[in-house]
């Protein structure tokens, strides 16, 4: 009960800008309200956009935290009210890109700021450094992708207390890296994209502490000794010998090589101890052999997508099966045989993402030997749902429902593929699946009518199908569903849409035309815009209203559509997708826009 009396009194306080002005004016102090209920209504005022800089000041007594990412309005306005928080412990200031050095100078001397995240802020530089430096509590720090040089980087060493520091795309050079080592309790340092070699490379013995190093993207290719490491990140870089031969071996946990060229596999791994390593990452790397697996049976977490691995690789992924909880072999060469020789040695496997391979239907029955499954992706395969070629979709087995053995599983993901309406009759059978992603232009109404019936369901994702206004009127959702992602479903009109939201408050429902129209609602009725002059939004200097970029978008071209009616749209669209998969230039992955 108590739970639900303050959710009320969230919800009756953030209803609405008028609600905020009410409790506002009558000077109602929050100091005596728990820190983590301040912070809830803090950031629920923050999503609903009805916070504004002044009225921090109610909050500063009783507040310790405070998340700000993102927000592009957040300015030196707002950083004169965060000063003066006594109480402050965390600030995530990360893509707010108004925030600059000068911006930064309000919280200087913070006596109890542990963690400030500036990630990206493209405006602060080494003036903001400065400041910080008057803030000898912090522990963590995040400068990333921002504008301090090298020099800005070595003013660090006067943060004694820090041991998480992210440098990731400054110039971090070796003699700034030199410096850095007074840091002697940093346990974490990010330096990716840095100019730092193996010279300066070779100073990160002198962290006695130092157990997580991400260098991807340098030139670095060899570490000296560093016992201490259990986390590495070498991603995009060439490799050598990943540790020199001399002093102790590091007992890596983890290991990250995405990308990576690597010379000699045998010598990259030489130096390294194996007995520990739980998450290998090799993806996009050169490798063409795995030979090494065998030697690394405590993995639980493995990753190969992108590489040459294929079928001969599998007897090598079976030596080290046992263990294994995660493995991702997207977009390499493996077929439904090869899944076939791994099914019986990895009993313990939850994650199995087999997108882009060539893997068809008959690797189906191989899965359903892995009892653990939670997680299958088969997005952008051969995969079509049915068991049997037959003349009608009507007498047609589905292979889905194989999978319905798999009790444990939450997710499966079959974008891309040529999944049908009728092959989706078995899924309302698995009675835990609570996260669907199909898309295909031969989905319909009846696909919604069908998964309807899925109890479970919390995101279902039907992109790119022929469903209609008349099939959302009748979709009957799930009571735990709270996001339906309709992207791509041309046919739908906004008017349908929002009449199904207003039906259904809890869902997020993501649509093109709903993106339209929210970005419309907050160029011209935003409340953050009537709260406070210092935050309008889509102002120009001359003081007119301007455009959204999406709009404008929409604004300028004829939708060619509506030269058709729904049956001719209709038939070309099933004409469309009768043409043979193999006839069609598929669009790479990380091209593909996925959201």
């Amino acid at each position: 009960m108590d739970s639900q009396l303050v959710e009320m009194c969230m919800e009756s306080a953030t209803e609405s800008l008028d609600a905020v002005e009410a409790w506002r004016r009558q000077r109602r102090t929050l100091e005596m309200m728990p820190s983590h209920l301040a912070e809830a209504l803090l950031h629920r005022l923050l999503r609903r956009r009805l916070l504004f800089p002044s009225l921090l000041e109610v909050f500063k007594f009783c507040v310790d935290r405070i998340d700000l990412r993102g927000e592009s309005y957040v300015d030196a306005e707002w950083m004169a009210y965060i000063g003066g928080f006594e109480h402050l412990h965390s600030l995530n200031l990360s893509d707010c890109n108004k925030i600059n050095s000068s911006a930064i100078w309000a919280i200087i001397g913070m006596t109890n700021l542990k963690e400030l995240d500036l990630s990206r802020c493209s405006k602060i530089t080494d003036d903001g450094v400065r400041h910080l430096t008057t803030i000898p509590s912090l522990e963590k720090l995040w400068i990333p992708e921002t504008s301090v040089t090298a020099d800005g980087v070595i003013l660090l060493t006067s943060l004694t207390n820090l041991s998480f520091l992210d440098l990731g795309g400054l110039p971090v050079s070796d003699s700034a890296l030199c410096n850095l080592k007074v840091l002697r309790k940093l346990q974490h340092l990010d330096i990716w994209g840095s100019v730092v070699s193996n010279k300066g490379a070779s100073h990160l013995k002198w962290f006695p502490k130092l157990s997580s190093l991400n260098l991807a993207w340098t030139k670095v290719t060899m570490l000296p000794c560093l016992p201490s490491l259990a986390c590495l990140n070498m991603s995009n870089c060439t490799i050598h010998s990943i540790f020199e031969g001399e002093g102790q071996k590091a007992l890596l946990t983890k290991l990250i090589l995405s990308g990576a060229t690597i010379k000699d596999v045998s010598e990259a791994f030489l130096h390294l101890e194996t007995s520990s390593l739980s998450l290998l990452d090799l993806s996009n790397s050169s490798l063409n052999s795995f030979c090494f697996l065998p030697y690394m049976r405590m993995i639980s977490d493995l990753d190969l997508s992108g590489t040459s691995a294929g079928d001969e690789s599998v007897e090598h992924i079976a030596f080290v099966g046992q263990n294994l909880r995660h493995l991702n072999l997207s977009r390499t060469k493996l077929s439904s045989a090869g899944l076939g020789t791994l099914a019986g040695f990895v009993p313990n496997l939850e994650t199995l993402l087999l997108s882009y391979t060539a893997i068809d239907d008959s690797a189906i029955p191989f899965m359903c030997i892995m009892p653990l499954l939670k997680y299958i992706n088969m997005s952008g395969t051969n995969i079509r749902g049915i068991s049997n070629e037959v003349d009608s979709d009507l007498d047609c087995v589905s292979s889905l429902s194989g999978l319905s053995t798999l009790e444990h599983l939450e997710r499966l993901d079959l974008e891309e593929t040529r999944i049908k309406d009728s092959a989706l009759a078995p899924l309302p059978s698995f009675r835990k699946l609570s996260h669907l992603f199909l898309r295909s232009g031969s989905l319909a109404d009846t696909t919604l009518h069908q998964l309807s019936s899925i109890t479970s369901l919390v995101t279902l994702g039907i992109r790119d199908g022929v469903l209609t206004n008349t099939g959302l009127d009748v979709f009957n959702p799930p009571p735990p569903m709270k996001i339906l992602d309709l992207r791509g479903c041309w046919l739908m009109t906004e008017d349908a849409l929002l009449s199904f939201q207003q039906r259904h408050p809890q869902i997020e429902v993501r649509h093109d035309l709903l993106s339209i129209a929210l970005v419309k609602r907050l160029s011209v009725t935003s409340p953050l815009s009537q709260a406070t002059p210092r935050a309008k939004l889509y102002i120009n200097k001359k003081g007119g209203s301007s455009t959204s970029p999406l709009r404008s978008i929409r604004d300028s071209f004829l939708d060619q559509r509506l030269k058709y009616t729904n049956e001719e749209l209709l038939a070309m669209r099933f004409d469309s997708t009768s043409i043979s998969r193999d006839s069609v230039v598929q669009i790479p992955h990380e091209l593909a826009n996925d959201g």
